[in-house]
């Protein structure tokens, strides 16, 4: 890309014209004027990519849309390419064409750069140009600029967040008014909050793919998709979240990532969180993440994590970093390596909620304690309720290994006098919050 003086138009390439690119077209439309006094560029689309042309969008001529790649990388005034169409194939190819020809990308695709990020910065380096990936990660909340700028001495030991609306709303409307998971679900999916095939959202991709570039960021380490384990909350249930009321807590979907023993711990699972926690208060489809570090103790950055206006702005926001930092950028050396390696997920360590189903009968309590006793398991409470025939047990252990959990659990479901399979939910104590 040329420099650009003051007053100089910036032509965009936009690749993808569904609810976010309409966003920050009106964007564009409705906030220029301003734009250009702050940042002395005038913007303006050019050839936008999609699938068909016979759809009209809001604020695009006709001309402007094709479905041929070629028309937009081959506009003679092309400056800077916005991919928001998502999806890894054939995105991937077009994002690697634009940086390998010295054009600058601005890309919303969480699922691309979760697994190919090291490989496009290698890329921008090469041909000495930009990526930029803010509105990859929670919406209108600017954690990768904060992370690589405010904080890059800070030395971050923790990121903590709820960085999928989706599922946040549902938990929140379940603890809410008790209605059952289904149910919530199909409340977001008419306010649109969920989408008609929630399964990346409510089974955790969609954290993972988010916790995985944060993490790459906040400890300079490569942490890709595949290396962070995740479960969604797709097997709550409102008795759940009732009950974990009961016992002072709220779920939510975590992210959770952390330096522990020179190694880098990353993953994606509900959680009781104490009512007095931070994260606990975040309700609706808002995120929110939180940061620590010894240098500044916690911040908490909160706000709409999805939405087209606001991923949109946050494009807009990279947009304008572009065009006001020169060469590579702050964000070139992001996932420098540090050397530090992925622990095994077995080894980290948590709080566990534990529900079973159980034959009403004497010794079931004592059977399924020596079941954790032979684990190395320490039972911190017990909550036991008669249900007919039947027995409803509620544990919380105090914190013990991922691999203790999963031989403990392992032969519980061997126990002849359980019945169904357990439900299991780290738990976020006051002690390690």
């Amino acid at each position: 890309m040329s420099e650009h003086s003051p007053g100089h138009r910036v032509r965009i390439g936009l690749l993808g014209c569904g609810t976010v690119g309409q966003a920050f077209i009106a964007m564009l439309h409705e906030h220029g004027p301003t734009i250009a006094r702050a940042s002395g560029h005038e913007l303006e689309i050019g050839r936008v990519l999609v699938r068909s042309i016979e759809t009209p969008r809001a604020g695009v001529r006709p001309e402007q849309l094709t479905t041929n790649p070629d028309d937009v990388f081959g506009d003679s005034e092309l400056d800077l390419i916005v991919e928001v169409m998502g999806g890894i194939d054939p995105t991937a190819d077009y994002l690697r064409r634009a940086l390998a020809s010295g054009i600058p990308v601005v890309s919303a695709n969480k699922q691309l750069l979760s697994r190919q990020a090291p490989e496009l910065l290698a890329l921008a380096q090469d041909a000495d140009t930009q990526v930029r990936f803010e509105a990859s990660v929670c919406g209108a909340i600017p954690v990768i600029k904060v992370l690589r700028e405010s904080l890059l001495a800070a030395e971050i030991s923790a990121v903590t967040g709820i960085v999928n609306g989706t599922t946040n709303y549902i938990l929140t409307e379940m603890s809410r008014t008790g209605m059952s998971y289904e149910d919530a679900l199909a409340t977001a999916q008419a306010l649109g909050y969920a989408e008609a095939d929630p399964s990346e959202d409510v089974g955790g991709a969609d954290a993972a793919a988010k916790m995985a570039i944060l993490a790459s960021i906040a400890f300079h380490t490569n942490v890709r998709f595949d290396d962070v384990p995740y479960e969604g909350i797709d097997r709550l249930s409102a008795e759940d979240i009732e009950l974990a009321g009961d016992l002072g807590y709220t779920i939510k979907l975590l992210g959770v990532a952390k330096l522990t023993d020179g190694g880098v711990s990353v993953r994606v699972h509900p959680a009781l969180i104490p009512h007095e926690h931070r994260l606990a208060a975040v309700s609706g489809p808002d995120n929110a993440v939180l940061l620590e570090s010894v240098a500044v103790r916690q911040i908490m950055l909160v706000g709409p994590g999805a939405g087209g206006t606001e991923t949109a702005s946050a494009v807009l926001a990279d947009v304008l970093s572009i065009l006001g930092t020169p060469n590579r950028g702050f964000l070139q050396n992001a996932l420098t390596d540090a050397g530090r390696p992925l622990r095994d997920p077995d080894l980290t360590s948590s709080a566990f909620y534990v529900r079973l189903r159980v034959s009403d009968r004497p010794g079931v309590l004592a059977q399924i304690a020596s079941v954790f006793a032979e684990a190395e398991i320490s039972i911190g409470s017990v909550i036991q309720q008669g249900e007919g025939d039947a027995a409803r047990l509620v544990l919380v252990t105090h914190e013990t290994q991922e691999r203790r959990m999963n031989t403990a659990i392992s032969a519980i479901r061997d126990v002849t006098d359980v019945r169904g399979e357990p439900v299991v939910v780290r738990v976020l104590t006051k002690e390690n919050a």
